[in-house]
């Protein structure tokens, strides 16, 4: 299906285009939602939430001109911040997952959740286009090019932004570790 599709045909085959999209679309925008909330069910609310504010906007005669998926993507990723400014991170739960490997021993599993929060936690803070481009180039696995279209800048512009965030990632990441051990 493509990503730019529009919605001008019969109300048929609009509801079949819309549930071709979701059935495309729903899979990656949960995990992108769930590795920025870290709660499954917040996470399906949120990509329900995504759904239906497209609809509303298609009906309102606005939502995506050319691009769908990239619209989808900063509708959850705008879900999320809202989220966030609603309420604190969540606590990290020690009881969840805990026994779901028997390979890897408890303490291993913790650190690497506490890992996982810290991350997630420094990527919230740097600001909403350097989130954006690390979301999308290294979870979702975009292109150089797909970030810069969602933009709306150049590759050059998108690269400069990535080499940014990375770079605040690993200052925020490395004061978290000397705090840590100071």
């Amino acid at each position: 299906m493509e990503a730019n599709m529009t919605f001008t045909t019969t109300q048929t085959d609009s509801r079949q285009a819309l549930a071709d999209m979701y059935e495309e679309h729903s899979p990656g925008l949960f995990r992108y939602a769930f590795r920025l909330l870290g709660d499954q069910d917040v996470a399906e609310e949120c990509v329900s939430e995504t759904f239906s504010r497209f609809l509303h906007a298609v009906r309102d005669g606005g939502g995506p001109s050319d691009n769908a998926r990239a619209y989808l993507y900063r509708t959850v990723h705008n879900w999320v911040i809202d989220h966030y400014r609603r309420q604190p991170l969540p606590p990290l739960s020690l009881d969840e997952e805990l026994h779901s490997g028997e390979q890897e021993h408890v303490s291993q599993q913790v650190a690497n959740e506490m890992l996982r929060e810290k991350v997630r936690a420094a990527l919230m803070r740097l600001p909403t286009e350097q989130q954006q481009v690390i979301q999308l180039r290294f979870l979702e696995d975009w292109s150089h090019e797909e970030v810069a279209a969602q933009l709306g800048k150049s590759n050059e512009a998108t690269r400069a932004i990535q080499h940014r965030a990375m770079a605040a990632l690993r200052r925020m990441l490395l004061e978290k570790e000397e705090e840590q051990n100071d």
